[in-house]
């Protein structure tokens, strides 16, 4: 198997671990299956996030190895080797195990989406206990194994802009929502809990309590 191949393979085992089998077990434990869909209005920046972070995932991290396959992209030469390669498989395997183990640390708290309508359990232990949202932060080094795998501008670009949907989704969505639901519990958390690294994107007392006006 090529490596652009392994890293679609890789792609695909995400997805079905971090969004089928995962949406499959909380339909059976909730009757949901956690899946919120595209709420806010058309421009808003919840929507805009969400449909942002779908594309990324499609085109960019999909098409990108597919592109490649096809010999329509050619790799990066700085990247193109056996140590990258290696670098990619252990990047991915150890964000896709990461994400795994978040999510059901989530239990029946999980879901894809935020509802503004819907209240969960704030979840501070297992992986919550060192950073706030060790979901994304799993995603960062899952994709940046996929697309060293398949070096090309495609890929490469996809991993950047992902990093930066994920820290405006999470700056201006997942943070308010649950700064609006959970209060001084989310506030307290927030502020002696890294945002996607331990110790890093702690957020003031005040910082929280802005987020909910």
């Amino acid at each position: 198997m090529g490596m652009p191949a392994l890293g679609l393979a890789l792609l695909v085992l995400y997805g079905l671990l971090a969004f089928g089998m995962r949406m499959v077990v909380q339909l059976r434990r909730t009757g949901s299956t956690g899946f919120k869909g595209v709420h806010g209005p058309s421009g808003s920046a919840q929507r805009i996030c969400e449909l942002l972070l779908a594309t990324i995932i499609v085109l960019c991290l999909a098409g990108g190895p597919v592109l490649q396959l096809a010999g329509a992209l050619d790799p990066v030469q700085a990247l193109d080797g056996d140590l990258a390669s290696i670098l990619g498989v252990v990047l991915a395997s150890l964000g896709i195990a990461i994400t795994v183990v978040a999510q059901f640390a989530m239990g029946d708290a999980w879901r894809i989406g935020v509802d503004p309508s819907e209240q969960t359990e704030l979840v501070t232990y297992g992986p919550f206990a060192y950073v706030r949202n060790p979901i994304f932060a799993a995603m960062i080094p899952a994709f940046m194994g996929i697309a060293l795998l398949a070096p090309n501008v495609v890929t490469l670009s996809g991993v950047i802009l992902l990093m930066l949907t994920l820290e405006l989704q999470t700056r201006f969505i997942e943070e308010p929502y649950l700064a609006t639901v959970h209060g001084e519990h989310y506030a307290a958390y927030a502020a002696r809990v890294g945002r996607f690294f331990p110790g890093v994107g702690r957020l003031t007392p005040r910082a929280t309590a802005g987020s909910r006006r």
